[in-house]
């Protein structure tokens, strides 16, 4: 019932986001009659609902977990990345970002002078910011969110953003009374303050990694990530938006899209199947399931579905490909950061810059285990005996790094697909394959597991996807929307 309960007030709650003339209607709420305690569920389900149901999807195609289901075409245009600004892509998660998320927080610190609880909301506004430029690399930051004051704000450089919110999180940190202790209702980390900075000190490392490998102030940011690393004060468990139940329109908001539709679009793509076989990975079972036609996981090769034919198969149907097990995502959480996440992101920068062997493994082997852990599986240490993901079987520390990069890339599918696809752009691991994706199909042997294909049909890009278009509602309503970039123009730290 809590979860129930929850859900419902921040369906209600984010309308206070939103540039609606309500008047005294009483079905709406005036700000004035919203409470803020009330009002930061809101917050949490708009960012989480952005986070967890169009970016999952969309960036399941991009990280290549997933692929169009062949006697389907639901998602043709992301499986072959024809995507420009008509595609309708980012809107919805624009929205739910600015005009419920963000303004909302604004008006909880309008009213709110309780410095835990203004940690709290920043944090939040730094993750949403941080979602926005990982998709689209400039976004309005400065001028936003005053109103009719300014109604068409200018749009920042992501490098902008990025300086700009991580020096709103040390700010709010060091604005905090010891004395407040969190008021507003929080389904997400409970009202622990601690919990809260754990979050927003993963949340500087993942961002502090992102600038370091854009090439921005590089020294600065690896003192900055080894003072955290030697301070550990990081979060336990997962960061998740964890309210959902087995009732529909209760459901994750992913499934419960699917649900609606009454269609199974997902199939799983050939580079995750291909790695978790390679490796002997029992979670392969936990998101996908074998082929009908054998009993046996077989991936589609991106962008292939509608080519097959003329590759040398006679007809291509859905009993050939493994098909995404939707089961699992039905009460999934969405999940912010997970511990798994975290870990792997701790691994990467004791090797890195630390040049602590011991450590890296150490976290690296709790990155495995917490995923396992997450998804109730049992195994992992048997797991990490394997040659392919043993710590110690890898030659050089280049392999360890490279193994780090891949096993949360194999984590992050079914929990996290939007930084599953920016760390594919941050760290290019996977490794893309060398040739054309009908080489994969003729010659597999040439294929090195879980490598990422460029599309064998595909549009507008040359390669993989690196950003989202802006979106076409930014663009009718903002004379300052950026001129148009194209789904293969880097976001800003994507140096490589």
């Amino acid at each position: 019932m809590k979860k129930i309960l929850l859900i419902s007030a921040a369906s209600m709650f984010m309308l206070t986001g939103c540039d609606l003339n309500i008047n005294e209607d009483p079905n709406y709420p005036t700000e004035s009659a919203v409470t803020t305690d009330l009002q930061f569920p809101a917050v949490e389900n708009s960012i989480a609902d952005a986070l967890g149901d169009q970016m999952f999807n969309y960036a399941g195609f991009f990280a290549q977990y997933f692929e169009q289901r062949p006697e389907m075409n639901q998602y043709n245009t992301l499986a072959e990345l024809n995507l420009d600004e008509s595609s309708d892509l980012f809107n919805r998660c624009y929205s739910n970002l600015f005009a419920q998320a963000l303004e909302d927080i604004n008006s909880i610190k309008k009213r709110d002078t309780n410095t835990a609880d203004l940690f709290a909301c920043t944090v939040m506004r730094a993750y949403a910011y941080q979602l926005l430029v990982d998709n689209m690399s400039d976004v309005p930051y400065t001028e936003a969110l005053q109103g009719s004051s300014n109604t068409m704000p200018k749009w920042d450089d992501g490098e902008t953003v990025y300086k700009g919110v991580l020096k709103e999180l040390d700010d709010a940190e060091a604005a905090i009374n010891s004395s407040d202790l969190m008021t507003l209702t929080d389904a997400m980390l409970s009202k622990n303050i601690s919990q809260w900075k754990g979050f927003a000190n993963a949340l500087r490392l993942r961002m502090y990694l992102r600038l370091i490998d854009g090439g921005i102030d590089a020294s600065t940011y690896e003192a900055k990530v080894k003072t955290l690393i030697s301070a550990g004060n990081f979060f336990t468990g997962d960061v998740a938006w964890d309210v959902y139940s087995d009732a529909e329109g209760q459901y994750n908001p992913w499934y419960g899209s699917m649900f609606k539709l009454s269609a199974e679009n997902h199939v799983a793509a050939y580079p995750i199947v291909t790695y978790y076989m390679a490796t002997n990975d029992p979670r392969i079972s936990y998101g996908i399931l074998k082929r009908s036609s054998d009993n046996t996981y077989v991936g589609q090769i991106p962008g292939a579905k509608t080519l097959y034919t003329t590759w040398g198969e006679k007809d291509w149907k859905n009993a050939q490909v493994s098909e995404i097990n939707y089961a699992p995502s039905k009460t999934m959480p969405i999940y912010l950061f997970t511990q798994s996440e975290l870990q792997f992101l701790i691994a990467e920068a004791q090797l890195r810059f630390n040049s602590n062997d011991a450590a890296a493994k150490t976290a690296y082997e709790a990155g495995v285990k917490a995923d396992f852990t997450s998804r109730g599986i049992d195994g992992a240490a048997t797991f990490l005996t394997g040659n392919r993901v043993n710590w110690d079987s890898q030659a050089t520390s280049a392999d360890k790094l490279n193994l780090i990069y891949m096993q949360k890339w194999a984590a992050l599918f079914y929990r996290d697909h939007m930084e599953a696809w920016s760390e594919v752009r941050r760290t290019d691991v996977p490794a893309t394959y060398s040739g054309a994706a009908q080489g994969v199909y003729k010659d597999p042997t040439s294929y090195t597991a879980g490598n990422m294909i460029i599309p064998a049909l595909h549009y507008k890009t040359d390669g993989l996807c690196k950003r989202v278009p802006y979106p076409e509602n930014a663009r009718q309503h903002n004379n300052n929307t950026p001129a148009v970039k194209t789904i293969g123009d880097r976001v800003f730290w994507d140096a490589k």
